[in-house]
């Protein structure tokens, strides 16, 4: 950013901001952080889209099948070994079928969230900052609000209303079937609970960098050239903030994994048959002594899980901040 600061306002306004430095590739894979977060993101995004072809093959069992003889005789899950790999569960399910297919809701809820809140973030935070004003202020009290809930109390809330009733978008007088929604919980909808509530975040963060950017030479140049509102937020403030927009995003997901896993073991995230790490854990809790790994293993992804995305942001935010030490 600095580098697009101290061009001249002419340039800047015929050029816009520089294109990436050809060596950031290089220097993301060189980051420890980077390569550690996006290992392990990489291992659980391919072991997720393997699930389908590893049950397939019979590598994996189906991970919502009760097998009979998944259970012992006195009707207790199963402990590690032959068959199944890390045990099974009360119902004679196989754990390690469900972590990896659990791995396929997580990452779907998770990433589509982080998505939902960035685009509701950052475009509050475009506007807030490069406005001002009443709009500002209006907008930025609207986030002290959602800040002030604990986001897993507003999920709660927001997930106690997919009691599967109808909501009628349209006058009761008017026949328009399409305008009609019906609450129910699933992925969809958890995950836009889950983003609905994960934006306020980086709002500060985004408008904070948008209040400094929008005083540099560069942008005070095209104002003064006559360029619009539009060009000035799209073509000069958005592609620099993007790279803090990347960090957000990544620790996000962080977040908006964990949450998905606190909804599910409170019994209010995507509904069963569908495995989830949080639904596992909540399971596996009277089994803890008897059968630990249908506790561990689940809690076990979602720590590397979350540690994985935290560590990526943090990589990314070192690589991509340019004021960083060397």
């Amino acid at each position: 950013m600095d580098a697009v600061a101290t061009d001249t306002g002419a340039r800047a306004t015929a050029h816009g901001p520089p294109a990436p430095a050809p060596g950031l590739a290089a220097a993301l894979w060189r980051h420890r952080l980077v390569r550690a977060g996006g290992g392990i993101v990489i291992l659980f995004t391919l072991l997720a889209l393997a699930a389908p072809l590893l049950t397939r093959w019979h590598v994996l069992h189906e991970p919502i099948r009760q097998d009979l003889n998944g259970l012992d005789n006195d009707g207790m899950p199963r402990p590690p070994g032959g068959a199944y790999l890390l045990g099974t569960d009360s119902l004679g399910r196989d754990v390690l079928s469900r972590v990896i297919y659990g791995t396929r809701v997580s990452l779907a809820v998770g990433t589509a969230a982080m998505l939902t809140a960035t685009v509701i973030g950052l475009a509050i935070g475009l506007v807030s900052g490069f406005y001002g004003g009443k709009l500002d202020l209006g907008l930025m009290r609207f986030t002290d609000i959602n800040l002030s809930v604990p986001a897993v109390l507003l999920a709660i809330a927001f997930a106690g209303l997919m009691d599967g009733k109808t909501l009628h978008l349209h006058p009761a007088w008017l026949h328009w079937p399409f305008l009609d929604v019906q609450l129910k919980r699933g992925v969809v909808s958890i995950f836009l609970i889950i983003g609905l509530v994960c934006w306020p975040g980086m709002v500060r963060v985004i408008r904070a960098q948008v209040l400094s950017l929008k005083e540099r030479e560069f942008v005070l140049a095209s104002r003064a050239l006559g360029a619009s509102d539009a060009r000035l937020i799209f073509r000069h403030l958005l592609p620099n903030v993007l790279p803090t927009v990347i960090v957000l995003a990544a620790m996000t997901t962080a977040n908006t994994i964990l949450l998905e896993a606190g909804l599910g073991y409170l019994g209010i995230g995507v509904p069963p048959p569908a495995p989830t790490w949080g639904s596992m854990i909540a399971d596996g809790q009277p089994y803890f002594i008897s059968a630990p790994m249908i506790v561990i293993v689940p809690g076990v992804a979602v720590v590397l899980t979350v540690l994985a995305f935290n560590l990526l942001g943090q990589g990314l935010q070192e690589v991509l901040d340019p004021n960083r030490t060397r």
